[in-house]
């Protein structure tokens, strides 16, 4: 079957020399972004029932800009005045810098690692006497609270946000020849918004291991998968597989 409209379920890059791009003129294919999930704050209620007080942290570890959009959005619903004397533990320094839509930043005591939790961690280890706080997703890799149990750091898991299915009915029928997937989400987005889909003819391609687990335990045959030791990228295996099919013409 000859490729001809294909979905990225994620946001379109915003960079003009996305290799997407390449493909799209290489193969003369017509290709989509779509986001299959999407972000949402967890409400006042849902946040309240977790119990936690955040005035009774000194310290909050911030691993993306959504989790400080969803720490200062409750904050102000809940009516919570964050004391001057909170310290923000950034894994990355644009995540530190973003903070400043909503503190005086030089103001502040801000601490942030070098694009890994791995850096970060030695940094919060030399605050051990703080007691922090970690919002994060309903869906989330335990990787870092697993570190911070490991290094014996006092810290509140939070859920501040949540990753839900977003709605495809548009999508009906089903107008794509292939699906790239990027996370295990997404994947389960498209059963949630059809339950009876059925692949026939449309080329599956996943990102990770994760991502391909979820795919075959919902009866998905995948067709790409990326990253491998021959491709390293998404758009790398897209290529190949374009050009296999071009052949077969």
């Amino acid at each position: 079957m000859k490729i001809k409209r294909i979905v990225v379920s994620q946001p379109e890059p915003q960079n003009e020399k996305s290799p997407y791009n390449d493909i799209k003129e290489k193969y003369g294919v017509e290709l989509d972004f779509r986001p299959f999930i999407h972000v949402e704050g967890v409400s006042s209620k849902e946040f309240r029932q977790q119990k936690i007080n955040i005035t009774d942290h000194t310290a909050v570890i911030f691993t993306s800009k959504t989790a400080i959009d969803n720490f200062f959005r409750l904050s102000e619903e809940l009516r919570i005045s964050i004391p001057e004397t909170m310290k923000y533990f950034c894994i990355t320094e644009a995540i530190a810098l973003y903070l400043q839509k909503y503190i005086v930043y030089r103001k502040r005591k801000i601490f942030f690692g070098d694009n890994t939790f791995k850096d970060l961690l030695e940094i919060i280890k030399k605050h051990k006497e703080e007691n922090f706080l970690l919002p994060l997703s309903n869906v989330h890799k335990p990787e870092i609270p697993r570190a911070l149990t490991r290094a014996k750091i006092k810290y509140t898991k939070g859920i501040f946000y949540k990753t839900v299915s977003s709605d495809l009915s548009d999508l009906n029928p089903f107008p794509y020849d292939m699906i790239v997937f990027y996370s295990p989400n997404g994947v389960k987005s498209l059963f949630e918004n059809f339950p009876n889909f059925e692949q026939g003819d449309i080329a599956i391609a996943v990102f990770g291991d994760t991502t391909a687990k979820v795919a075959k335990d919902l009866g998905l045959r995948i067709d790409i998968k990326a990253p491998t030791e021959e491709f390293r990228s998404m758009t790398q295996a897209l290529d190949f597989y374009l050009s296999q099919q071009k052949k077969k013409k």
